[in-house]
């Protein structure tokens, strides 16, 4: 966990949680809870945890306590963070004998996807919150500025260093690196500007595979799209 005054500290950029972000205080939060026996439990956790800031929450306690829920659901790719603090999770529309579920994945044909509903729906049944469906927004399409400062915090207390703001700019996925070399990034770990990048692509395709020169570690960059 990172500590404020840590070697970590140099790292927290501002760039990296976007403007107003006091990531120095949000770096220290634990990381999400990991394991299958998610559901028991889960409606106390919605009495706990704060609400999500989304761009449409619909009104209600049922609605409520869902985003509530749904923040404890973690990213199947990237489990440190939620699906909302990556911004997936779009609106929770209560239509009365059902709840839905709008979600916007990170990419056409994200592999995660499937799973991430899956997730969902199983944490708000668990929840006693069902039934509810999930349904897909693909346009506007996600964009790295939807993940939350919290989200940005949580990936740099595990060595992913989180996206730049993207702001109007629209920035597609390469799959062929550009032929200019990538501005240096701060190491997560020693926070050493030191750092090169060894390849375009990380564990998935929304990251890239970084080295600190300094303290010759392995690391990842969440590329801003």
């Amino acid at each position: 966990m990172t500590q404020a005054g840590s070697p970590l500290t140099p790292a927290l950029s501002p760039a990296y949680g976007g403007e107003g972000a006091d990531l120095r205080a949000l770096a220290a939060l634990p990381p999400l809870p990991l394991g299958e026996g998610r559901g028991e439990g889960q409606r106390s956790a919605a009495a706990l945890l704060p609400l999500p800031l989304g761009e449409g929450r619909g009104e209600g306690q049922r609605t409520a306590a869902a985003w509530r829920i749904l923040a404890t659901v973690p990213d199947p790719e990237v489990p440190a963070v939620s699906v909302c603090d990556l911004g997936i999770v779009r609106d929770v529309i209560d239509h009365g004998d059902a709840l839905e579920v709008v979600l916007t994945p990170t990419y056409s044909g994200c592999p995660a996807t499937e799973a991430i509903e899956h997730d969902i729906l199983r944490a708000l049944d668990a929840a006693g919150l069902g039934p509810a469906r999930a349904t897909l927004r693909r346009a506007p399409a996600w964009t790295t500025d939807w993940i939350s400062a919290e989200g940005r915090a949580r990936l740099l207390a595990c060595g992913i260093v989180p996206p730049g703001t993207v702001g109007g700019a629209a920035q597609p996925m390469r799959f062929l690196p550009r032929a200019a070399a990538p501005a240096a990034l701060a190491c997560p770990r020693c926070g050493s500007e030191r750092t090169e990048r060894l390849a375009a692509f990380g564990s998935t395709a929304c990251k890239a595979t970084w080295r600190c020169l300094a303290c010759r570690e392995p690391f990842e960059h969440f590329k801003p799209i």
